[in-house]
């Protein structure tokens, strides 16, 4: 690691953790082009990249290794090259996450992001390494960065207070209420993420030059996250598309997600007590059956996150069912609020050409795990599970979902 002094103080220091051990690796390679170019163009972003690839990089391509360096002014410094990561590996993304931070204070920046790029399972994971057959559990993302937190200040107890402040999710799936509430619990001030698949390349790495043009605003940095994702186009002569179908930048702070666990656990608990109501079941399958889940294209049949609703659209049908007591309404009506409060900003497409032009109107805001059939609720587990996670249990989603599956 340079000497303090040697770089410019920085605004924000951008870890970019890129698992290639996968059919992605030369698309979603692009976000380190992108990295290199925002670094020549702003001396105020630097980024800590880890890399896992067999294609060309820093090094010749034809074989897997895993590429560990920073990039400060378009060019490569501290660069390790070693044999390939597990990417999957709760312990290997703390040890990023430790090195990006103490790369943070060694550039004097004031903001610190990480950007896990890899596939996603939205409740249940992502990161998947496929030499390493495993994919990390999402409640072992956010051990990971807060253990990453950690070790950051047993290293240098005069930087402890650093933190984790945003994680961008280049990955499908991984606005989730679930991933919310864990990311919180580590530290974690925002969530960039989309509530739908993605298509690679994905979020570009120009996201940084929006976060750091916006260092003392939040909305209009999430405004300017959002803005940059969803304009950017990808493709070549036969056609272009956008990362996403919808992206969102979501304030995931402990006094936001509490009362999104408290208003969450409230209305769980009254659709549990209904359900058990002569009629009612029906009536309540009915209104969770008209908010779509996830995975809106053709030929997704066999993926599970079909169970994954937008909340807030599946709140507010509750909360404006006349045949629902006023009661459950009200609380219904406060369950979307708390988490309307926690996005900052959304776009969506409202009818996404690539996926048939399947419209996304209501994705604003993250998702939530709402099975209706036995199937749906976790037909992955146990390598991919969307209930074995502290906010499916706290809000007492297993009963309900015992109650209307």
């Amino acid at each position: 690691m340079q000497s303090v002094g040697l770089r410019p103080a920085s605004t924000l220091e951008f870890g970019i953790y890129r698992d290639g051990d996968n059919n992605l690796d030369e698309s979603q390679a692009q976000g380190i082009m992108q990295a290199r170019q925002v670094s020549k163009s702003n001396e105020n972003i630097q980024f800590t990249v880890e890399d896992t690839t067999s294609r060309e990089g820093v090094e010749p391509e034809g074989y897997m290794r895993t590429e560990s360096y920073t990039i400060q002014d378009g060019r490569v410094s501290d660069l390790s090259v070693s044999r390939p990561a597990n990417m999957a590996s709760e312990s290997n993304l703390a040890k990023f996450v430790a090195r990006t931070l103490d790369n943070a204070e060694n550039a004097h920046a004031k903001a610190t992001w990480i950007e896990l790029s890899d596939h996603g399972a939205g409740d249940g994971g992502g990161l998947e390494a496929d030499s390493a057959h495993g994919i990390m559990k999402m409640p072992d993302i956010a051990n990971a960065i807060a253990d990453g937190v950690k070790m950051h200040a047993l290293r240098h107890p005069e930087d402890a207070d650093r933190k984790v402040d945003g994680v961008a999710a280049n990955q499908c799936l991984m606005a989730t209420l679930g991933f919310e509430d864990a990311l919180s619990k580590a530290g974690v001030h925002y969530l960039a993420a989309s509530p739908e698949t993605m298509l690679s390349p994905g979020v570009p790495s120009t996201v940084a030059s929006a976060i750091c043009g916006n260092a003392n605003d939040a909305n209009a940095m999430a405004r300017a996250v959002v803005d940059t994702t969803m304009q950017t186009k990808y493709g070549d002569a036969t056609g272009h598309y956008t990362p996403a179908a919808a992206f969102d930048v979501l304030d995931v702070s402990p006094n936001k997600m509490a009362s999104v666990t408290s208003s969450v656990t409230d209305l769980d608990a009254a659709l549990t007590q209904a359900a058990k109501k002569p009629g009612m079941r029906s009536i309540l399958r009915e209104d969770a059956r008209a908010v779509p889940g996830m995975t809106r294209f053709p030929h997704s049949a066999g993926l599970p996150w079909h169970a994954d609703r937008p909340a807030i659209a599946l709140y507010e049908t509750f909360a404006s069912d006349g045949r629902l007591d006023d009661s459950l309404r009200r609380l219904a009506a406060n369950a979307a609020n708390a988490v309307k409060s926690t996005v900052l900003a959304h776009r969506e497409a409202d009818s996404y050409g690539p996926f048939n032009g399947a419209s996304y109107s209501d994705a604003a805001g993250p998702t939530v795990h709402f099975p209706l059939t036995p199937k749906q609720v976790d037909p992955w587990a146990p390598n991919v599970s969307e209930t074995n996670n502290d906010f499916y249990k706290t809000v007492g989603a297993n009963a309900l979902s015992k109650a209307l599956a």
